[in-house]
């Protein structure tokens, strides 16, 4: 409590800024990049130069499917009482050929689980390479959008666009052409950017 002006007392309000928490793989988790150097680390940059001002808790990690981030979900929803989550996973469920059905579940649990915290949901998109056939791969990258259209969630359909359908894409991706060098995180960064700052304000 601080006294007012006229002698009264008036609460002091030292609110925090809003948290966003992402949950990804190692697209986010920044893999074969310099530290700080990865979407996330710029977005964080960002929210301390915006105005309102946000913060960024990075909970990705390099491998993870959406099984994991569902099981690991309740722990950091607890921990960090997000304002807006921002779900990155799905895409290593791909390259494993599992099951559309399952990852679609996965994430829908997940969002679900983020709203009953109170949290917005940003759900970020992938596409894969037709290696499990052409069918399987335009159901996986529709499988986002289903999940967003029935939850209600913000949604980046293709977190690689400008990146990984462009001409020269080869050059934005390192040695394992899976993983987008340092270059191309500002593109990926400014898919995400446009969702995310209507869910913040």
């Amino acid at each position: 409590m601080v006294a007012g002006s006229c002698g009264g007392l008036v609460k002091a309000q030292n609110k925090a800024p809003p948290l966003v928490l992402v949950v990804g793989d190692s697209l986010s988790a920044e893999y074969g990049l310099r530290r700080g150097s990865g979407w996330v680390a710029l977005l964080a940059d960002k929210g301390r130069q915006e105005k309102p001002q946000f913060e960024v808790q990075n909970a990705s990690i390099s491998g993870d499917t959406t099984s994991g981030g569902r099981s690991r979900l309740p722990a950091l929803l607890a921990q960090h009482k997000p304002q807006v989550v921002v779900i990155e996973l799905g895409g290593n469920d791909a390259l494993r050929g599992l099951p559309i059905k399952m990852t679609e579940d996965n994430l829908t649990q997940m969002v679900q689980a983020c709203q009953a915290a109170g949290a917005r949901v940003l759900l970020v998109g992938m596409q894969v390479p037709p290696n499990y056939g052409a069918a399987y791969s335009e159901d996986f990258s529709r499988a986002f959008g289903r999940v967003a259209t029935a939850q209600k969630t913000g949604l980046v359909p293709f977190l690689l666009k400008g990146v990984a359908d462009r001409p020269d894409a080869l050059r934005l991706f390192q040695a394992d052409r899976i993983h987008p060098t340092e270059e191309a995180h500002p593109q990926m960064l400014a898919n995400v950017w446009p969702e995310l700052r209507r869910l913040l304000r």
